[in-house]
C-alpha cells in the first residue's frame, strides 16, 4: 500500500516507517499536519495514518478538512487520548480506525490489512441534473432555471426516479414499485395523478417540456 504517515514524533515515525517498509508498504512521512493535508489532497494514497496531536494542524482537524473536500482515503488515527469521547470524536470525524498509544506494531499491521480488504468507497451522489432541471438529494430541493420548485414527498421520489434514468421509458408498473412500493395494480389513477402534478411543476411554467407520455407504453424524462 502507498501510505502517508503524519507524525511529529521523530522516533515513532522512524520506527513505523522502517516497520511498514519491511512489510512491503511505501511510506511518505510528513511531520506536521498542514503539510500533510496538502500532500493528502494532491497525491493519491491507499491509507493515511495520522497522529492526532501535531504542530501546524492537528490530526482531527486535518481529517475533517479531508472529508469536507470529499477525500475518501481510509484513515487510521494515532493518539495518546484514549477516552471514549476522544475515540467517538475521531470516528465521527471520518476516521476508519483509532489506535491509542502505545500500541503493538503487529496490531497496526492487522488493522491496515483489514482496511486493505474493504471495497473502495464510491463518491456519494448528492445531486442530479438534466438540462436546466436540478435536484438536490440532500435537501430534497428542486430548481429549474434557478427557480425553486416545491415538491410533495411522492413527487420528489417520482422526479428522482426519472432523473436517475433520463431517456428511459418507465411503465406504470415500474413506477408503482419504485415510488409506492406496490407490487400489484391498485386499480387507481395514483400514478397518472402524480405525473400530472409533477408536470405542472417542472414543465408547465417553462418553454421546454421534459416529461413525455408515450400512450400505451409509459413515461420518459427526455434528456
Amino acid at each position: 500500500m502507498n501510505i502517508l504517515l503524519a507524525e511529529d514524533d521523530a522516533e515513532i515515525a522512524a520506527y513505523l516507517c522502517k516497520g511498514l517498509a519491511g512489510e512491503g508498504h511505501v511510506v511518505d512521512h510528513v511531520p506536521n499536519g498542514r503539510d500533510a493535508l496538502g500532500q493528502a489532497m494532491s497525491q493519491p494514497y491507499d491509507l493515511l495514518v495520522l497522529d492526532r496531536m501535531m504542530p501546524g494542524l492537528d490530526g482531527l482537524s486535518m481529517l475533517k478538512s479531508l472529508r469536507a473536500a470529499r477525500v475518501r482515503t481510509p484513515v487510521i488515527l494515532l493518539t495518546a487520548m484514549g477516552s471514549v469521547d476522544d475515540r467517538v470524536a475521531g470516528l465521527r470525524a471520518g476516521a476508519d480506525d483509532y489506535m491509542v498509544k502505545p500500541f503493538a506494531f503487529a496490531e497496526l499491521l492487522a488493522r491496515i490489512d483489514t482496511i486493505s480488504r474493504r471495497p473502495a468507497l464510491k463518491d456519494e451522489i448528492t445531486e442530479l441534473r438534466v438540462g436546466d432541471l436540478h435536484l438536490d438529494l440532500l435537501t430534497r430541493c428542486a430548481t429549474r432555471e434557478g427557480k425553486s420548485i416545491d415538491l410533495q414527498p411522492k413527487e420528489y421520489l417520482l422526479l428522482k426516479h426519472f432523473m436517475e434514468r433520463p431517456g428511459r421509458v418507465q411503465t406504470r408498473t415500474i413506477l408503482l414499485e419504485a415510488v409506492w412500493g406496490l407490487h400489484f395494480d391498485p386499480k387507481t389513477s395514483v400514478v397518472e395523478t402524480h405525473i400530472s402534478r409533477l408536470r405542472n411543476k417542472i414543465d408547465k411554467p417553462f418553454e421546454r417540456q421534459f416529461l413525455t407520455t408515450l400512450h400505451g407504453v409509459g413515461y420518459v424524462l427526455q434528456p
